[in-house]
């Protein structure tokens, strides 16, 4: 008797514990197109001073696009997504490691940073899909 009357009328579930479903890669979008324009400003300057910045700013939004992505990867996309998208899993672990010291954190190297933005626009593409189904 007692567990049925403690037994919730209607069951719920949520991606997180406050579920604010709020998601978006353009968060990600935004912290690789600030690291793309650091490494053609790094270039561009030979001030030692101007390059060391850079270089600390840039590691610091590489950071930041890994952070995204994986709120993305680890609480947005769900099994029956990737059920459907088979390709998500290689796709987050190719976009994380150009973010990361593989990539935009190791080197200043525009290609990379053009490489990273390449993988967050297939990302985004596949995430406004199930958005609208």
């Amino acid at each position: 008797m007692l567990a049925r009357l403690l037994r919730p009328k209607h069951v719920a579930s949520a991606h997180c514990d406050l579920p604010c479903g709020v998601y978006d890669p353009a968060q990600a979008r935004i912290e690789a197109e600030s690291v793309k324009a650091i490494m053609e400003k790094y270039a561009g300057n030979e001030d030692p001073v101007f390059r060391a910045r850079a270089l600390t700013i840039k590691e610091e939004r590489a950071e930041l696009v890994k952070h995204h992505l994986w709120v993305l990867w680890t609480d947005y996309f769900k099994p029956p997504h990737l059920e459907q998208y088979p390709q998500l899993h290689q796709l987050f672990w190719d976009a994380t490691k150009l973010a990361g010291a593989a990539g935009a954190k190791g080197t200043v190297d525009v290609s990379k940073a053009e490489d990273l933005l390449g993988k967050i626009d297939e990302i985004s593409k596949i995430f406004w899909e199930t958005k609208a189904a």
